[in-house]
């Protein structure tokens, strides 16, 4: 685990480098849809991660989001190491120099996760999680929240790139939920609000149509802190889902039965 973790960190350290180079210049955009977007920087930080991972890993598959594009996505065989790796998340955010995006990198082998990483360059946080021993922030051991009622809470969720041909949908469940917490936020990069669970920021995220380099790394991260990670009715999170939910553990069953009454009456 030691080879895997210190060649993940040297190629995120890479990442950090070029992101923040950067930021806040001007961008060069293309448009995969109506509101999904990826920019030169995507590709450049793409391609800079996956070149460490093959000259370390060449048997290893590669999960990445934009060589992955448009590529029906499977669980892997059962002794298969595969590497998950979003170079950018929270593409819209870096598209505007708004100041809130990461790069997540994850190792599964076959549908375990064993390790992964998620790094925000500009507050220069780094959340590491090796299976079955702990969560760090910057190498510091992290756990979540003992928030334990919903009205105390403060969540994070996010819209599918297909939310304008279903807004009211997605707009339910988010209503539901801006009734009952504290407060709702909506961040743009979903591997942070899932590290942001993991160490207390947040006490709960859901999100619909996720993708496996959004969510590998933030899960067993969060998990590794003491939460839960789970599809929508709390059932088994599947990283080919396309439901996401995670708590600090004491939330789980509220919002369960919260988004589990909205999808009973959407149905």
């Amino acid at each position: 685990m030691e080879a895997f973790e210190r060649v993940a960190r040297a190629a995120v350290e890479d990442a950090h480098a070029l992101l923040l180079s950067t930021w806040r210049k001007a961008k060069t955009i293309h448009h995969k849809g109506a509101v999904d977007i990826v920019t030169e920087t995507d590709h450049r930080v793409e391609a800079l991660v996956i070149s460490h991972l093959r000259r370390a890993f060449p048997d290893h598959v590669i999960v990445a989001e934009e060589s992955s594009a448009g590529a029906a996505l499977t669980p892997p065989p059962r002794d298969a190491h595969v590497w998950y790796l979003d170079p950018l998340d929270g593409t819209t955010n870096f598209a505007h120099a708004y100041p809130h995006f990461a790069i997540s990198l994850a190792l599964g082998r076959g549908s375990d996760l064993v390790f992964g990483i998620v790094h925000d360059p500009l507050r220069d946080e780094t959340f590491v999680a090796e299976r079955g021993r702990g969560a760090r922030l910057n190498d510091r051991s992290i756990g979540v929240s003992a928030t334990d009622s919903l009205g105390d809470a403060l969540l994070a969720t996010g819209f599918p790139y297909d939310r304008r041909e279903h807004l009211d949908f997605y707009l339910g469940f988010a209503a539901d939920f801006i009734a009952r917490a504290q407060g709702v936020r909506r961040n743009g990069s979903a591997a942070l609000d899932l590290c942001y669970v993991a160490c207390g920021r947040l006490d709960g995220f859901w999100e619909w149509k996720l993708h496996p380099w959004d969510t590998a790394a933030g899960a067993l991260i969060v998990r590794e802190a003491s939460g839960v990670v789970s599809d929508f009715r709390g059932g088994a999170f599947d990283l080919f889902g396309e439901q996401t939910l995670a708590s600090n553990a004491t939330l789980h069953a509220e919002m369960v039965r919260v988004l589990a009454t909205r999808l009973d009456a959407q149905a």
